[in-house]
């Protein structure tokens, strides 16, 4: 298929991270350990909330759809991956490459939207917390939660659908470990104009609207929080915001430098690393940095542990 300038490309051959035999077992057995370390502690995440009551609030229960997404980021791309790197199946049809971009897509897009939701949850609690639980009801709650993972859903439509109008018939060849926006536009042999502009428009003004929200959110917060006459106070509310600021910083950080800039900047071995960085490691480390580290999770996995031993099936 490659380099047949006059076929239409059925498959794709993902690059993947390394071709050199000697350390593709030992990425296996890295990236293998990672993704299973991810699924564990978020699904601890959600089992914890879930099965105890004292966390059906609204912060816990938009930790809870972060945990979700954490999980379903890196199952989108990790499996091929490990694919890759056990077998050397590099092969990947255009179907499973469209769906595979849609789908992390829309799973980047909805964590997006989801930490600005949640930087306005604290905002709210912080600046305003007489107000909190009329503010935040379950119906304003399941509203904003619907919301993010429908502009996800609609973001990724519109991405996908421009990336996928495109021509390739020229090489197959990605060069990324999975089917992302840059590489795959960079293969294409027809004019990428519309689809870099739709990138970078879309891209923009929703990442900004909803960087510009938490942004905006924390200003409120950090004054807040410096106006507040108990220390005790003061460390707890920071405690928390600085937890979420670090996930925010992680990965709007590593996103906006993805999608949001000039495809004539791409670099191939760069966005492996970026992409490594948001795909796979923000999901292993939200746990531990927004919940595990967390005093009422850490007491509710307790009481969950020891109704388990006093309740066996």
């Amino acid at each position: 298929m490659e380099g047949a300038n006059d076929t239409v490309v059925a498959k794709f051959i993902l690059v993947g991270l390394s071709d050199l035999p000697e350390v593709r077992f030992p990425l296996f057995l890295l990236f293998c350990f990672i993704y299973l370390a991810t699924l564990a502690g978020n699904i601890t995440i959600l089992v914890a909330i879930g099965m105890d009551v004292r966390l059906h609030n609204p912060m816990y229960f938009f930790l809870s759809n972060l945990s979700l997404l954490d999980i379903l980021c890196p199952t989108i791309t990790v499996p091929k991956m490990l694919d890759m790197f056990l077998w050397e199946n590099k092969e990947i049809s255009f179907a499973g490459c469209v769906l595979q971009l849609y789908f992390l897509i829309d799973v980047v897009g909805t964590e997006i939207f989801l930490l600005a939701v949640m930087a306005y949850d604290r905002y709210v609690a912080i600046c305003h917390p007489l107000k909190y639980t009329g503010i935040m009801n379950k119906r304003l709650c399941a509203q904003l939660a619907a919301g993010t993972w429908i502009a996800g859903f609609l973001n990724s439509l519109l991405h996908t659908s421009f990336t996928f109008t495109l021509s390739f018939c020229g090489s197959n060849k990605v060069n990324q470990y999975f089917c992302d926006i840059s590489p795959m536009v960079a293969l294409s042999c027809s004019s990428t104009y519309a689809s870099e502009m739709e990138v970078l428009i879309v891209a923009g003004v929703l990442g900004s609207s909803a960087f510009v929200i938490t942004l905006v959110s924390y200003i409120y917060i950090i004054f807040a929080i410096l106006r507040m006459s108990s220390a005790k106070g003061r460390h707890k509310a920071f405690s928390t915001c600085a937890s979420h600021l670090t996930v925010v910083g992680l990965f709007y950080g590593t996103t906006i430098f993805t999608y949001v800039r000039p495809f004539s900047h791409y670099s191939p071995n760069q966005d492996r690393i970026i992409s490594m960085l948001y795909g796979i490691i923000t999901p292993l480390l939200n746990p531990m940095i927004y919940s595990l580290r967390n005093k009422e999770v850490k007491q509710a996995l307790s009481r969950f542990l020891e109704n388990r031993k006093l309740h066996p099936k």
